[in-house]
């Protein structure tokens, strides 16, 4: 035998045992997104480089270390989305959704992919749920945004283990003037500046701000505020957020170190944050970036979005208690010999048709009674249905409770779906 090939590091395998997870928190997402009037978008796993050169930036970390790309038999720089937001920017603006000043609401759920050193709930082959917004200016919209992730949390009963942080870049014009101001401020400062913040500081000053690294809290804590550089017009954006979500019950604090790292963002930028998840504190994040349809080649046009990562949310449904047991059968078919499996198979096939909500488990592989037994109470079915010789030759069926002490009972044919029924509902 030759050795075995595993998966590829940091790209994982959802097990038999774990699906019914990403099933519960897929469910809750498409009712929520269903309920605010939001649509499902796919896109392609595959798009050009070029797309997201454009979109995030040459010198962010994304395209300089985290992308995976290729160039194809025809010459074409190809990548795996590393992010959505870009794709679904450029399909809207592809498939003619962005003309006369349309209005859309957008969700998504896929994979993507970055090369990236992996660890829990962060993996080079990531899941993310998605909503975006197009056309829509002004700040009401991304309060709406935040009440839908909000809910969420709700539905998933995590509101308690999370907590929202908002922050403003402004305009493009406040976004550049406060550059400036902090360029100079950590030139100041280059000496408390660890390599990964002098690097940035060359390439993309605000990221600095984003760090991780302990030593860098003060020059970072006493940086200058993005909010002090502020015009009027974004100021008064800013507020009209704040007010929204206080009027809607919905609490948050400013962190005005969060800046998010893409290029594209602008106006209001946000976090939900959980202390329960060690370093990689982060569970949805988003903001404003209405300059990206233009870098994309197509008219201004405002949007607005957030993505969550799954791994990393299921991780914190499981760690809070949260996550619903494994769904088991509700009817597991004990069959002694060929017949028996035979007219089984037949029986399983009338309950499912008469009860398509119920699980039904039917045994094909033979062995003895007993072992059939260990296995439907393995299964965590709450009824196993018995057919033996005995049954065989007088057309009934053995009705087994195995979550109780119960003595077994024989029915009919007949008797069958109503007693199942009595005892399933």
């Amino acid at each position: 035998m030759g050795q075995v090939v595993k998966s590829i590091k940091g790209v994982h395998d959802v097990l038999p045992e774990d699906v019914h997870l990403w099933h519960f928190l897929e469910g809750v997402v498409r009712d929520v997104m269903a309920s605010y009037g939001y649509l499902e978008i796919r896109t392609p796993i595959l798009e050009k480089s070029e797309l997201f050169h454009r979109s995030i930036g040459d010198v962010t970390d994304i395209v300089e270390k985290e992308m995976y790309s290729f160039e194809d038999r025809n010459g074409d720089h190809i990548s795996l989305r590393p992010e959505n937001t870009a794709s679904c920017v450029r399909a809207a603006i592809q498939h003619g959704l962005l003309t006369n000043q349309q209005m859309h609401r957008l969700w998504y759920l896929g994979p993507q992919f970055r090369r990236e050193n992996p660890q829990r709930g962060r993996y080079r082959q990531f899941w993310q749920v998605g909503a975006e917004v197009y056309g829509i200016g002004g700040p009401y919209i991304e309060s709406e945004l935040i009440l839908l992730s909000a809910k969420l949390w709700q539905k998933l009963g995590l509101a308690e283990h999370v907590k929202l942080q908002i922050n403003s870049l402004g305009s493009s014009d406040d976004r550049d003037r406060y550059r400036n101001v902090l360029v100079e401020y950590l030139n100041d400062n280059a000496s408390e500046l660890d390599e990964d913040s002098k690097r940035r500081l060359k390439t993309n000053p605000l990221r600095v701000l984003d760090t991780k690294n302990p030593a860098m809290s003060n020059v970072v804590g006493a940086a200058p505020s993005v909010l002090d550089h502020l015009c009027d017009e974004s100021r008064e954006h800013f507020e009209g957020l704040q007010a929204s979500l206080k009027k809607c019950g919905v609490p948050f604090e400013i962190n005005t170190r969060l800046v998010r790292g893409l290029d594209y963002y602008s106006h209001t930028v946000f976090e939900w944050v959980t202390d329960q998840l060690g370093a990689q504190g982060t569970v949805c994040a988003g903001g404003r970036y209405d300059g990206l349809t233009e870098q994309l080649g197509a008219n201004p046009t405002p949007g607005v979005g957030w993505a969550l990562g799954v791994e990393r949310l299921l991780a914190l449904i499981t760690d809070t208690g949260h996550a619903p047991e494994a769904p088991a059968p509700d009817v597991y078919l004990v069959l002694a010999g060929d017949e028996a499996i035979i007219s089984g198979m037949a029986l399983a096939e009338e309950i499912r048709l008469a009860a398509p909500e119920w699980r039904v488990v039917t045994n094909c592989a033979g062995a003895g009674m007993k072992s059939q037994f260990k296995r439907a109470d393995k299964s965590g079915a709450a009824v196993a249905l018995v057919i033996g010789e005995g049954e065989m030759s007088d057309g009934t069926v053995g009705v087994k409770l195995l979550r109780e002490q119960t003595q077994q009972q024989t029915v009919s044919r007949a008797q069958l779906m109503s007693v199942l029924r009595g005892i399933l509902t």
